[in-house]
């Protein structure tokens, strides 16, 4: 290790003191101090910019162009002229289960009271009891069929272009988790 270290550090000596010398070094400096001198810089002068002149959106009170509320006026607008079948009625009163969301209700039983089939729905730790024509959910839901394992219910939707269309939805009944009880 040690001999090793005494052959290369001469030779590393060596090679750094072979860099050092002037090995025309000065024929790249003449070279270089030539073409700075030969060398005309041309630079395109630049265009004069173009006078702005802002747009004054003089009506205060209108509509933004660009406001989400525009196309909500538009499209109930349209919705009040169109005489889509489907259009649910807004003005009548709500009932009970149209204030709770579909995906917040779980279907744990049915029961018949005077020959009229009931879906047991839960929410949070509340039980409801709902039949057929029953108004569900929060998307004009009715519901159209109680069977032992489920809950049909035909929503009331509008799509993206604004028309109201109808979707079928269904809550399952939910097996309990305490069937050795």
């Amino acid at each position: 290790m040690m001999t090793l270290k005494k052959t290369i550090v001469p030779l590393l000596a060596g090679l750094l003191l072979a860099g050092c010398s002037d090995s025309n070094v000065r024929e790249v400096r003449t070279w270089m101090d030539q073409v700075k001198q030969d060398t005309k810089v041309s630079i395109k002068p630049l265009q004069e910019p173009k006078d702005f002149i802002p747009f004054a959106y003089g009506e205060k009170d209108a509509v933004d162009p660009f406001s989400p509320n525009k196309l909500l006026a538009e499209l109930a607008r349209e919705g009040a002229a169109n005489n889509n079948p489907f259009k649910p009625d807004t003005e009548r009163r709500k009932e009970l289960m149209e204030g709770f969301p579909l995906d917040t209700m779980v279907m744990v039983g049915t029961i018949q009271k005077d020959g009229i089939s009931y879906a047991l729905l839960q929410i949070d730790r509340t039980l409801y009891q709902v039949k057929t024509g029953q108004r569900i959910g929060q998307n004009f839901g009715v519901v159209t069929k109680v069977g032992e394992q489920e809950v049909a219910i035909r929503e009331v939707v509008q799509d993206a272009g604004g028309e109201w269309v109808e979707r079928m939805s269904k809550l399952e009944l939910q097996e309990s988790k305490e069937k050795g009880k």
